[in-house]
């Protein structure tokens, strides 16, 4: 039988709410920089109508992420790497479409109260572990883009006299600018200003798309394809989908979205759904293939980092990508520290201001030490895929519909959810695993250098034979 909600409980442990007072608008954010606060005041919030609504969902979804859709083709392999792509595009859309009945159902409209009244509190304190590490995670890989970007446009300025001092060391700028930067940022009790970045940002990676596309002339030219390029399919299967989930994620804003919607009726969101989460599909698959046939083998998972030094087109892409990373990040901090706020002092309303700022400085120091150990964002966006965008995107949102439905759990209304279920976990520990394995053998990582193709005197290699012999004997 379907649960029925005890609404003296539901709303009481939605501990998730923003504090801001922003519309809607004001709200929506890059990719993984979301807000995951979703307020149940629907009735304060502007409605929009429904290309307005596509356009906030559309923009909730295509960030950051998206850089790492080309690593994932070369992780799943070229052919079905496509297949992929679509693939976890439509296991999305369904998903998302699932869990809004799932709050139908449980009469509920935040994700947190609804996973309460599915699963009780195990469930609940589950949901606010993931809600917890995939912003801390997102974190630590905008670090690990800041540091490789910058690091990259100051060795282009400076010249190779500052490779070998701090200037040139990506720990350092890491550091730099969290001191000086994100830190003070996140210091803010209050930062839904900067949520107005978020069209700013959408932009900003159009921008970079058409720099991807002017330049895919010049190195599918100069740079032969490596070794099995266009494979069919490769065997880090799990990996690529969570690089693809991550990039995907959006369904801890999708109640919030849901209510922006006049008249939400079944037919006017599955509409909104199956038009935006199609269009951000198309803009990754132009955005994947661009970025992969222009590297094939040698695509990192920022697909900034496969560009020269000299190359002053990307370097103005890497700029601005750089700092919409910058703006995006505090948004991301403050998300993580009212999950901790919340489980740590869950009768506290407003946190004294020793409190706040002794919780930010933690927070911050312990992503700006993860990230200062790795530079491997291939493998930081894969363990955010599996650890978290997938449980949140394919795993909660199925198993909480079969439980809130009046039929039994394996009835035949419910083996499309049981199936995407499944596919989420596989996912997940599978993913996991690999994720461990390839970190393991570190091989994913250019570690900031300026790749093999590149001339050290600021130059791209013309010679295709020069190339060759680069690719034969690299291991």
């Amino acid at each position: 039988m379907a649960t029925q909600p005890d609404q003296s409980t539901v709303g009481k442990y939605s501990l998730f709410r923003s504090q801001t007072q922003s519309d809607f608008s004001d709200t929506s954010s890059v990719s993984e920089s979301r807000h995951l606060f979703e307020d149940d005041r629907h009735g304060d919030k502007e409605q929009t109508n429904v290309p307005m609504t596509s356009f906030n969902f559309i923009n909730s979804i295509i960030g950051s992420g998206i850089i790492g859709i080309p690593f994932a083709m070369k992780q799943a392999g070229f052919g079905l790497g496509i297949i992929l792509l679509i693939l976890v595009a439509m296991i999305t859309d369904y998903s998302i479409i699932l869990l809004i009945e799932a709050g139908k159902l449980s009469n509920t409209n935040t994700y947190q109260d609804m996973m309460l009244v599915a699963c009780g509190r195990p469930g609940f304190y589950l949901l606010t572990f993931l809600q917890f590490i995939y912003p801390f995670i997102a974190m630590i890989s905008y670090n690990v883009i800041i540091g490789d970007t910058i690091t990259k446009i100051i060795i282009r300025i400076g010249g190779d006299s500052v490779i070998n001092t701090v200037l040139g060391s990506r720990q350092f700028i890491i550091f730099l600018a969290t001191l000086l930067i994100t830190l003070p940022l996140s210091l803010y009790r209050n930062i839904s200003k900067l949520s107005k970045w978020a069209f700013v940002s959408l932009i900003l990676v159009g921008v970079i798309l058409l720099f991807i596309c002017i330049r895919l002339g010049m190195f599918v030219n100069d740079i032969p394809s490596t070794v099995d390029a266009w494979t069919f399919a490769n065997t880090n299967i799990t990996q690529a989908i969570g690089i693809m989930a991550f990039a995907y994620m959006c369904h801890h804003n999708t109640f919030l979205i849901h209510a922006s919607l006049e008249n939400p009726t079944k037919e006017r969101w599955n509409f909104v759904t199956h038009v935006s989460v199609m269009f951000c599909m198309v803009f990754m698959l132009i955005f994947g293939l661009v970025g992969y046939a222009s590297f094939t083998g040698w695509t990192q998972g920022d697909l900034l980092e496969n560009y020269c030094q000299s190359d002053d087109l990307m370097n103005a892409g890497r700029f601005m990508f750089a700092m919409t990373i910058m703006l995006t990040y505090p948004i991301e901090c403050f998300v993580t520290r009212e999950v901790v706020e919340n489980a740590v002092y869950p009768n506290s309303d407003q946190p004294p201001l020793w409190r706040h700022i002794c919780v930010t400085v933690v927070i911050n120091i312990l992503v700006c030490a993860i990230s200062m150990s790795t530079d491997c964002l291939g493998i930081v966006l894969e363990l955010n895929g599996v650890m978290a965008a997938a449980p949140l995107a394919f795993v909660i949102p199925p198993l909480c519909v079969m439980k809130l439905r009046p039929e039994p759990i394996f009835s035949k209304g419910n083996i499309v959810p049981l199936m995407i279920a499944t596919f989420g976990s596989l996912v997940a520990v599978i993913g996991f695993i690999m994720a461990i394995v390839n970190f393991s053998e570190g091989n994913q990582c250019s570690h900031g250098k300026d790749m093999e193709y590149c001339y050290t005197e600021d130059k791209f290699i013309s010679n295709t034979s020069q190339v060759e012999n680069m690719l034969t004997s690299s291991p």
